[in-house]
């Protein structure tokens, strides 16, 4: 019941989602813990009885060894319900060419085949190339994990990265749109020139259409309140706080949910480790005290900073159990700020 008053999931007893795969993206800058959370939120779900996919998309991967196991872009089981993997933004576009590559020679006449493979090879070196695969392989782990899957958890490159990734549904939907628009304009003077029954299939426009409409079936969900949420990790420090509040303001603007901050790493009130750690959270303060009030319409999760490294499963289940403890109903206690 916690975890469902601290995420606002519709859970079921077994932490399932009664609406399909629920959808929460763990983000903020490097360096904060945002893999730690999301590893241990993830764990924690497993624990409830729901089938998990943690997702680490962030190429500068810190998962594998967190878990102390060997990821790669296929699922690895971790424990009996939980399982994780890391994208491979190589092995991605690799796999994104070549599926351009077959729709190539299905489409261009055989002379012009060569060619167009030029051109699709000359594509992959372009900007945005990698972000446009990886992002179709974070559309069909979205959309087609339901089956397998009650929980995908996405443990998220840095701020930029991460805010880019996820305004591409809008960004290629428009552009999709914008090529099947002149597509049928093309073919439409086409057929003013020849009869209907010489019109070939449109087998590109079919492309097309079926790209556009998991691009718009992506960002439904992603903007879905019942399943989606981002989580913003942050530590008590001015750069964490700064990218924190423009990460936040353009997550707004796209209109993904956000209901929960996580502020990790805090020193106690009361520290009894001399001068030096003294001083450390008097600095603390006054970042508690801004990100307090600058998201105050945000639940607020305090974590305090662990003495020990966290790595392994055994230290995870550990940070893990910290994690209701540290929700809305601890509030009483001071732990956790709204």
């Amino acid at each position: 019941m916690l975890l469902k008053r601290w995420f606002g999931r519709r859970l079921t007893p077994s932490g399932t989602t009664t609406d399909g795969p629920a959808i929460t993206f763990f983000g903020g800058k490097g360096g904060v813990g945002k893999t730690t959370c999301a590893a241990a939120r993830a764990l924690q779900y497993a624990q409830q009885g729901a089938r998990v996919l943690l997702v680490s998309t962030d190429p500068a991967h810190s998962l594998g060894d967190l878990l102390e196991r060997r990821l790669s872009a296929k699922p690895k089981k971790i424990t009996a319900r939980l399982a994780a993997l890391e994208m491979d933004p190589e092995g991605a576009l690799k796999r994104y060419l070549d599926e351009i590559k077959s729709n190539l020679r299905e489409l261009a006449s055989p002379e012009l085949r060569d060619a167009a493979e030029r051109q699709a090879e000359l594509a992959g070196l372009a900007p945005g190339a990698s972000d446009a695969a990886l992002f179709d392989e974070m559309v069909r782990l979205i959309l087609d994990s339901g089956e397998r899957y009650d929980q995908l958890i996405f443990d998220t490159a840095p701020t930029g990265h991460t805010l880019h990734l996820l305004a591409l549904p809008e960004i290629m939907g428009a552009w999709t749109q914008g090529l099947l628009a002149r597509r049928a304009q093309a073919r439409e003077q086409w057929l003013q020139r020849m009869p209907l029954e010489a019109a070939p299939e449109d087998r590109a426009a079919h492309i097309l259409e079926q790209r556009r409409e998991r691009f718009a079936a992506a960002r439904e969900r992603l903007l879905d309140a019942g399943r989606t949420r981002f989580v913003p990790v942050l530590n008590p420090d001015a750069l964490s706080r700064e990218e924190t509040r423009r990460m936040v303001d353009a997550l707004g603007r796209q209109g993904i949910t956000l209901d929960t901050l996580i502020i990790n790493r805090v020193l106690p009130l009361t520290i009894d480790g001399g001068e030096f750690l003294q001083r450390r959270r008097q600095t603390q303060t006054p970042h508690l005290q801004a990100i307090e009030r600058e998201f105050r319409h945000l639940r607020q999760v305090q974590i305090p900073l662990s003495a020990d490294e966290i790595q392994g499963l055994e230290a995870l289940e550990q940070f893990a159990a910290l994690l209701p403890a540290l929700g809305p109903d601890a509030a009483s206690s001071g732990s956790a700020r709204h």
